[in-house]
């Protein structure tokens, strides 16, 4: 399994790295110019299209899986088949950034609906007794799948805002995922998550701490695709899972969508889609680290916008360990996911009225 992870952390790095040297060949079409949007945190047009080394990370990885069990070839191709839509549609939105909001939720709806049909990765329980019988009705489970993947997926592009931030909590969950699987001898999960740990690690290295290339929409919905995916998998594959544990491993982005939503349309009263800059991460980049001291007087703005990322990266181990100490246990997966969706609102309504707790303004002032 370490030479999954190794080969693809390679391949990763090194089509992302393809990518950023040969920017100033493609960058009309692959770079993001806009400097003035509301979530915007860089100072010079950067590739965003760093899906290419996610998917290449992957791929690599995936096949030393197969190469491994020649067994695994129908269920990893097929596999590659579900996430197809997702990446690609992502890609043309790095390219285009014309793709239509609807469109950014069927494309990874149809492929939860493919890997349905064609794999049979299906949600079919939820630790909710009351709820799990209507899963005797035809599609129930299809359609909650498919919603699962839709809103993992664009959760995962939300939380895409600053150098490192995605890519390192997607390594930390789907390396989660390969955890449990392990441990419940799951070679096949185990050995993709991996597979995609690795790739988020060979981005990750480019992307952190200097911005030189971004995940995109095609880089963030196929990290959140394959967190998805894998999830329901190890549910679907080994019942001894708590069916909680993957959705505690994806708390931090689930939250910070609901909430999201929520704030938009209740308490401002605009559309769920709407963008905005008050997002957690956002909130603890303009009241904490905008002003912070870089270590390098030559990148101000990176290193407020690089050093933002591991107080979320701390936010995201505090949904990850539990689901790894106690992945078997729902009463305990219940109360975790509760406990953290506390621990969010508290840091978020803490930071938005001006109150930030003392250990994060301690933290803010280290150079």
């Amino acid at each position: 399994m370490v030479s999954i992870l190794l080969l693809s952390f390679c391949f990763s790095a090194l089509a992302t790295f393809v990518v950023v040297a040969s920017s100033h060949r493609h960058q009309k079409w692959s770079s993001d110019h806009d400097l003035s949007g509301p979530q915007k945190m860089h100072g010079d047009a950067v590739p965003r299209v760093g899906g290419l080394g996610i998917a290449a990370g992957v791929l690599a990885g995936a096949g030393l899986l197969v190469g491994e069990d020649q067994g695994r070839w129908a269920t990893v191709a097929l596999l590659m088949l579900c996430a197809a839509p997702t990446l690609l549609l992502g890609l043309v939105e790095d390219f285009t950034k014309a793709v239509r909001p609807r469109w950014r939720l069927l494309a990874p709806a149809l492929s939860g609906w493919l890997g349905a049909m064609l794999l049979k990765i299906v949600i079919v329980r939820t630790g909710w007794g009351w709820f799990d019988v209507s899963f005797a009705l035809p599609g129930v489970g299809v359609a909650l799948t498919m919603f699962t993947c839709a809103g993992v997926v664009n959760s995962f592009n939300i939380i895409d805002g600053m150098n490192g931030l995605a890519s390192m909590c997607a390594a930390l969950m789907v390396g989660a995922i390969g955890y449990i699987a392990l441990r419940v001898g799951d070679a096949l999960v185990g050995g993709l998550a991996l597979a995609a740990f690795g790739a988020a690690l060979g981005f990750f290295v480019w992307n952190y701490p200097r911005g030189r290339i971004f995940l995109g929409d095609g880089g963030a919905y196929l990290l959140g695709l394959v967190a998805a995916e894998l999830g329901v998998m190890l549910l679907c594959r080994n019942p001894a899972v708590s069916p909680l544990a993957p959705l505690l491993i994806v708390a931090y982005p689930v939250v910070e969508t609901v909430f999201s939503m929520y704030r938009r349309r209740v308490i401002r009263g605009r559309a769920v889609s709407a963008s905005d800059a008050i997002h957690l991460h956002t909130l603890i980049y303009r009241r904490l680290m905008r002003w912070a001291p870089p270590a390098d007087d030559r990148l101000p703005l990176a290193h407020g916008n690089s050093m933002t990322s591991p107080f979320l990266w701390l936010l995201t181990l505090a949904s990850v360990v539990p689901a790894v100490f106690w992945w078997d246990d729902t009463r305990v997966m219940a109360l975790s996911i509760v406990l953290f969706t506390v621990l969010y609102l508290h840091l978020y309504w803490r930071i938005v009225r001006f109150r930030t707790p003392v250990w994060m303004v301690w933290l803010a002032r280290r150079p």
